[in-house]
């Protein structure tokens, strides 16, 4: 399989090579002016219809587009056009890895960032020691459902957790718990009244996003400089 370079100025679906085969991926052009960021944002459990076009997953790269990054969606083993099996997160760590190898190979000179939501919270949380992003958000990382006591919790780099207090399947409680326990907690954003698929609050999560990542934005870059090396 040949390796597609990154887009420019445009919006592509790619395919990418993964270790359990092709890996689906949607690549998405910055809507305010380009910053040096490319953030990869992780899709919900896929036995449960977790897919990369979740709207929690849809909207929080649209957030971070609109704060000038490039955003990658890409859908784990076995869901859409991805080969493979589901693999209790092992796997999907593994397909991370890869999206990451290729983001940092197409734009070594733009921050990695990794977004989460749910399930997809759990697997960047478990990849983030490894890949060192710069920036990295969990969206209701499902503490209790999942090991938590395997990831070795973030440092040096900006975490932003995001939390809705009436979310039936992550339990609210379990979360604040864990991050409770940790040395170097996160930013934790409480949101008040709101399920786990954020209904009626997706604008709201993404004012969120948008007011966390804020202070930690790189200067903006010229047309040039956000460009992929020929």
């Amino acid at each position: 399989m040949s390796i597609p370079a990154f887009p420019s100025d445009a919006s592509a679906t790619l395919t990418l090579a993964g270790p359990a085969g092709a890996i689906e991926a949607i690549v998405e052009a910055p809507e305010a002016p380009a910053r040096p960021i490319v953030a990869i944002v992780c899709h919900p459990l896929p036995t449960e219809g977790g897919t990369m076009h979740n709207k929690v997953v849809t909207m929080a790269a649209r957030s971070l587009r609109e704060c000038g990054a490039a955003t990658v969606r890409f859908n784990f083993r076995g869901v859409g056009h991805s080969e493979g099996e589901f693999d209790q997160g092992e796997g999907e760590c593994d397909d991370l890895r890869a999206v990451a190898a290729w983001v940092r190979a197409q734009r070594p000179d733009a921050q990695l960032w990794l977004a989460g939501f749910s399930f997809g919270a759990y697997v960047s949380l478990r990849m983030a020691d490894e890949l060192q992003p710069k920036l990295l958000i969990s969206i209701a990382p499902p503490a209790g459902r999942w090991d938590f006591d395997r990831i070795a919790p973030p440092s040096g780099y900006p975490w932003i957790v995001i939390q809705g207090e009436a979310d039936e399947i992550v339990d609210p409680e379990a979360v604040y718990a864990w991050i409770a326990g940790l040395r170097q907690p996160p930013e934790l954003v409480r949101m008040p009244d709101t399920s786990h698929f954020f209904h009626r609050r997706l604008i709201d999560l993404r004012g969120a996003i948008k007011n966390s990542v804020r202070p930690h934005l790189p200067p903006q870059t010229d047309a040039d400089s956000a460009a992929p090396p020929a």
